[in-house]
């Protein structure tokens, strides 16, 4: 992909923001970062018609800063900004940082989940742990046809089942995608980033991103996982719903890299991997990811 940072000169003139050079990619997805000259900080250009959760995401920043919650700060501008169809945010940048252990993990979100009532206008979504789900399923074309038949299928029953979840916690704040690639730790302390997907919801939801990672994939071990259990003063997988919301996250994974297969044959294997763990085909859980994340 060739830099194209127009976007980001755009709103940063719209913004008030004096750049006194270009912009340097960071990254370059659907999802662009951009680190802004000066140290003023970086810009991150969403896709066109998200102007209303790049909002969402300032909103729920400046609310966790009113809060003492550690997390990634928004500049104090207006914001975002719509260039070219696609909204520009502008944020402090992280100091050198690192996945946070699992202790720290449990730690900032226990406090996420203390937190007060949201105010209705942060605007907060119910949590959808099945958002775009069909059409990653849709779009997941290396795998066979039988295989995408099965998708549709097991997509069916968790949803099905997660209409009937047994009642847990008290639904509230919750981050939704609570692992440890979001809850950094820095020289300053933990901290909270990628705010996309703060919702209103079950905190179970936020638990089982660390749980899944010893019953599913293996990624943690048993005593690794004590220790978030400890830091957080509940294990989730004692809970009756935790099978349905295992899947549902299950689901994600498998279609997310089904999805992503499909423009990069990198991730073909991988896909199919995941699909035939979750068939039985490669035995019991845990099981390890090939070679993808």
């Amino acid at each position: 992909m060739i830099p194209d940072s127009h976007h980001v000169l755009r709103a940063a003139a719209s913004a008030g923001l004096p750049l006194t050079g270009p912009p340097e990619a960071l990254r370059l997805a659907e999802n662009e970062t951009w680190r802004l000259p000066g140290r003023l900080g970086v810009a991150r250009v969403a896709r066109a018609g998200q102007e209303d959760a790049a909002a969402r995401e300032v909103r729920v920043a400046r609310w966790l800063a009113d809060h003492g919650i550690p997390a990634v700060r928004p500049l104090p501008v207006d914001q975002p900004v719509t260039a070219g169809r696609r909204p520009v945010t502008f944020w402090e940048e992280l100091p050198e940082h690192r996945q946070g252990s699992l202790a720290e993990v449990a730690t900032l979100v226990r406090r996420l989940h203390q937190l007060p009532e949201p105010p209705a206008e942060l605007g907060l979504r119910p949590l959808d742990p099945f958002v775009r789900v069909e059409d990653r399923i849709d779009a997941a074309t290396t795998l066979p046809a039988e295989d995408r038949r099965w998708l549709r299928d097991h997509y069916a029953a968790v949803r099905a089942a997660w209409a009937e979840l047994p009642v847990g916690m008290p639904h509230r704040a919750i981050h939704g995608d609570a692992w440890p690639g979001n809850l950094v730790a820095t020289e300053r302390g933990p901290l909270v980033m990628d705010l996309e997907r703060f919702a209103v919801g079950p905190p179970e939801w936020d638990l089982l991103s660390v749980a899944i990672r010893t019953t599913t994939t293996g990624v943690s071990t048993e005593a690794e996982y004590a220790e978030y259990v400890t830091a957080y003063g509940w294990d989730v997988r004692e809970w009756e719903g935790y099978e349905t919301i295992a899947r549902a996250r299950e689901l994600r994974m498998m279609t997310y890299a089904a999805q992503h297969a499909a423009r990069d044959p990198a991730w073909a294997k991988e896909a199919q991997h995941r699909v035939d763990c979750v068939r039985g085909r490669r035995g019991p859980r845990p099981w390890r990811w090939t070679g993808i994340m």
